[in-house]
């Protein structure tokens, strides 16, 4: 008799023990995830069932034993810690402020109860106050306007956008000076192109005071916002640096200086045409007469035949491409001096 009752003492032990381990796991499997920005504050919301709305409740940190409680319902306010129940929606919120990154870990929601308490486990993430590691830089000119292009991952395509100065992402939704909600704002303006996963805010009528760091922020309810960061430089057009134009101005004396040195080339080409003085007509005799020089005679020698100006063989391509430019070169000045001389005649 006493060895049964041994047994069925011994089953019901291990029932019992079977059941609190099984509540602990359901529980624990509910796990909460809750981040927070370095020096700021967060809430963590610890729902529990109905019938529990009389007990108390709590917050507890590691292996959550009597030392490691931060704070209860019905106790004192505690450092960084506070806690309110919300009987009616059956949920009870602890903040914890001033989080530094050592408030990071595993935590416990716990409900006070005869026998073993309820846990539901919360992971705690804190990261610093800053963004963002890739920085994307716009140009803009005063009085003008710019966009600022945001792209975002396509889960977000219905979430809530926005945009803020500053590279603080904490206080980025608060100081927004524009939203996907509110999409227009004086001279800024939001357009969410959802297809192509990304949104574009537009600055109009820019200013010098508008230059600096900005942040496009994308709302995640279930973890931290999503940011990407943009640095605006914006310039007065009236007074633009030597450093904007020193290159157009380079390239521009180059291709003079080379015109002109094509030309001088040109001219002393048809100065030297071989023969240019020899078989000239009458025609071309008192031309020359008239217009006191043999620039004539040569060009109408070169009229009548081009190999006395290009005398050379070519052993490439890129030679004979020069050597047609030179030939239409010397085309255009030759027959401004024929035109020139003709006139002369007339007169």
């Amino acid at each position: 008799m006493t060895l049964q009752l041994m047994k069925m003492w011994s089953r019901q032990n291990q029932l019992f023990i079977i059941c609190i381990v099984l509540r602990y796991s359901t529980d624990a499997a509910d796990l909460i995830h809750v981040a927070g920005y370095q020096g700021r504050e967060v809430e963590v919301f610890c729902p529990y069932e109905n019938g529990y709305e009389s007990y108390q409740k709590y917050l507890c940190k590691e292996s959550c034993g009597y030392d490691d409680v931060l704070v209860e319902t019905g106790g004192a306010k505690r450092d960084r810690y506070s806690i309110y129940d919300n009987k009616e929606k059956k949920i009870f919120t602890v903040n914890i402020s001033g989080l530094s990154l050592t408030d990071a870990g595993k935590y416990w929601c716990g409900v006070t109860r005869t026998g073993k308490d309820l846990y539901t486990e919360v992971k705690l993430k804190v990261v610093p106050d800053r963004c963002c590691d890739n920085v994307n830089t716009v140009q803009g000119y005063v009085e003008a306007s710019t966009s600022i292009s945001c792209p975002y991952h396509s889960k977000y395509q219905h979430n809530l956008k926005y945009f803020c100065r500053g590279s603080q992402p904490s206080t980025c939704l608060q100081q927004a000076v524009i939203t996907s909600d509110h999409n227009q704002n004086g001279r800024f303006n939001l357009h969410d192109d959802k297809a192509s996963s990304n949104f574009t805010v537009t600055i109009a009528s820019l200013t010098q005071e508008d230059s600096g760091l900005y942040l496009c922020g994308v709302r995640d309810i279930n973890s931290l916002d999503v940011f990407s960061l943009t640095k605006l430089d914006v310039k007065d057009a009236a007074h633009v640096s030597s450093a904007d134009i020193v290159v157009p101005v380079s390239v521009a004396v180059v291709l003079t200086l080379l015109a002109f040195a094509l030309v001088m080339v040109y001219r002393w080409k048809c100065y030297k045409v071989p023969g240019a003085g020899v078989n000239m007509n009458r025609n071309t005799r008192k031309t020359d007469e008239i217009c006191g020089n043999q620039e004539v005679v040569a060009c109408t020698k070169l009229g009548s035949s081009k190999q006395q100006c290009t005398l050379h063989q070519y052993d490439d391509a890129e030679d004979q491409q020069e050597s047609d430019y030179q030939n239409l070169m010397e085309d255009i000045y030759c027959n401004q001096i024929v035109i020139n001389c003709n006139k002369a005649s007339r007169n």
